[in-house]
């Protein structure tokens, strides 16, 4: 690898923060990082044989969506979402996450899990079916909530899938970084260096549609007749993609929000983003109060005309999290408790794992969220956040192309995009040794020397090697043969960490836990909705 400032010394701007004294108390303490704690949720859509969204509702077999920790779903009926616990372990989570996959290979019989983030072969929106929770006030508030998102943005753009990874650093680290005594006399300390995470997430985040961007073409039915206004290649075969693009499921095109660009939600303090997250959740909309609350028959159209209507409806690229108490708002947990942990949400389903990640994108997540806490990260405001974003556009779009070049801030000059990837693996690459010491092999510097690679050679990245195979065959033929193979070979696999009794014990538990839910409800469904606005 190349020296980081022999690389950068001849700019006029020092576009990475300076980490070496950080990475020097890094390498003096590396019991800090001893129990990182990880979990991920991966979503994939029933599908036909053929390649076509399933009908069928969600498999009473597996459990209630509503209650099961493990499996459950997400916008759509056919929108499965699978969910670890807590592991302080890489192989034993991905054996978990691998288990789950394995199980419901076996249980969906000739249904297959889309091995793609953008959608399989959608030919009417209308006739995908949202997720159904039960009778109980919570399972119908969940549903009425995703009538609004169907509402709001369209029932396609709820389909997309992605992986998220929720991260936390472990007590021993603030304890030796910032000097906390405990979780709750350091949640304030805690808190702010979470969102130091945050603010350098935004501004380097896009190495990450980058490196494993997997989402450079869509389905043609995914515009469902619409025009586009990107430049859309397409040789015949149903599927329109950008040359140089990394991730479409990232770009306006997919999982976003314009009018949720104006919001003055930052990152600077924790108070400031929850009182900024409150006010656009009590905040009225005239484009959604138009829509009304409810039809002229009185059915639900959604759950309030509030430019949220909840806190999950923020579209982010990552969110401070804290496990929420029953009936907890998620923003007022974290005034509670303090951040608890963090959800990075911008990566793509793996189309070459079949369980839709790899230990190298977790390893890898863990360098960057180390590198993002340890290296300084000024104040940013709105205005930096859009621009920021603008070079997330630029990569989700065109990442790839040929001298790309990356903008470090709304007014500096700008860099290229393979220097500035290669630099910031030199500071990795020392992060990297650090989380070695205590492995049997050095797990992570194979990552970045396998990574950083794809500085040089675009064409390594997920996503180059993803539009080779559609423009071979085409994203509904090779999504197709893909879930077919991933659920031969998944079903034909022994459970690893699970059995099949702890299956069963889950799914019988999660629907008595509905059950009993349904049956302890007092008010009505408006009554409910009420009760939670104050």
């Amino acid at each position: 690898m190349l020296n980081k400032n022999k690389l950068l010394s001849e700019r006029e701007v020092n576009v990475i923060p300076d980490v070496s004294k950080a990475l020097s108390w890094l390498e003096a303490h590396p019991q800090a990082l001893k129990g990182i704690g990880r979990g991920i949720e991966r979503e994939t859509l029933r599908v036909q044989p053929d390649g076509k969204l399933a009908t069928t509702p969600h498999p009473h077999s597996l459990g209630s969506a509503l209650t099961h920790d493990w499996i459950t779903t997400d916008f759509a009926e056919t929108l499965l979402e699978f969910i670890t616990p807590v592991d302080q372990d890489v192989d034993h989570l991905l054996a978990f996450l691998r288990d789950i996959h394995r199980h419901v290979a076996k249980d969906l019989g000739e249904e297959r899990m889309w091995p793609f983030s953008m959608p399989c072969i959608i030919e009417d929106s209308d006739k995908i079916e949202l997720a159904q929770y039960g009778s109980s006030n919570i399972g119908r508030m969940k549903t009425l909530y995703r009538e609004g998102l169907k509402n709001r943005y369209g029932a396609l753009m709820q389909t997309i899938s992605g992986i998220h990874y929720n991260f936390s650093l472990p007590l021993s680290f603030w304890q030796e970084w910032a000097d906390v005594k405990d979780a709750e006399s350091g949640k304030e300390t805690i808190s702010a260096g979470y969102l130091r995470l945050i603010r350098n997430y935004y501004r380097f985040g896009w190495i990450i549609p980058y490196l494993f961007g997997a989402s450079p073409a869509v389905c043609s039915s995914f515009l469902q007749g619409k025009e586009s206004k990107l430049p859309f290649e397409s040789n015949d075969n149903d599927t329109l993609w950008l040359p140089h693009a990394t991730s479409l499921r990232l770009s306006d095109l997919g999982y976003t929000n314009k009018s949720q660009s104006n919001l003055g939600i930052t990152f600077n303090s924790l108070a400031g983003y929850v009182e900024a997250l409150k006010r656009a959740i009590k905040t009225p909309s005239e484009e959604y109060a138009a829509m009304g609350i409810k039809d002229a028959d009185g059915h639900w159209l959604q759950l309030n005309t509030n430019v949220l209507q909840i806190e999950n409806e923020l579209y982010a690229p990552i969110r401070p999290k804290r496990v929420t108490r029953p009936g907890e708002a998620p923003s007022d947990a974290l005034l509670r408790g303090g951040i608890e942990y963090i959800e990075v949400r911008s990566l793509d389903i793996n189309p070459f794992s079949p369980i839709g990640v790899d230990a190298n994108q977790v390893r890898f997540l863990d360098l960057f969220l180390i590198w993002c806490t340890l290296a300084d990260a000024p104040e940013m405001s709105s205005a930096e956040l859009l621009c920021a974003r603008q070079n997330w556009n630029r990569v989700i779009l065109e990442g790839r192309k040929p001298g790309q070049t990356i903008a470090m801030g709304c007014e500096e000059a700008e860099q290229p995009l393979r220097d500035v990837g290669r630099a910031l693996f030199e500071d990795f690459s020392r992060v990297a040794e650090v989380l070695d010491r205590e492995q049997d092999e050095p797990h992570y510097q194979k990552v970045c020397e396998q990574l950083v690679a794809s500085f040089d050679d675009p064409e390594l990245t997920y996503s180059a090697r993803t539009l080779q195979a559609l423009k071979e065959g085409g994203i509904a033929e090779v999504g197709a043969a893909l879930a077919e193979q991933y659920r031969h070979m998944l079903s034909e696999e022994p459970l690893e960490v699970l059995t099949e009794e702890a299956f069963s014990q889950q799914a019988l538990a999660s629907i008595n836990k509905q059950k009993a839910l349904e049956e302890g409800d007092t008010l009505s469904l408006e009554e409910y909705l009420a009760s939670r606005k104050g």
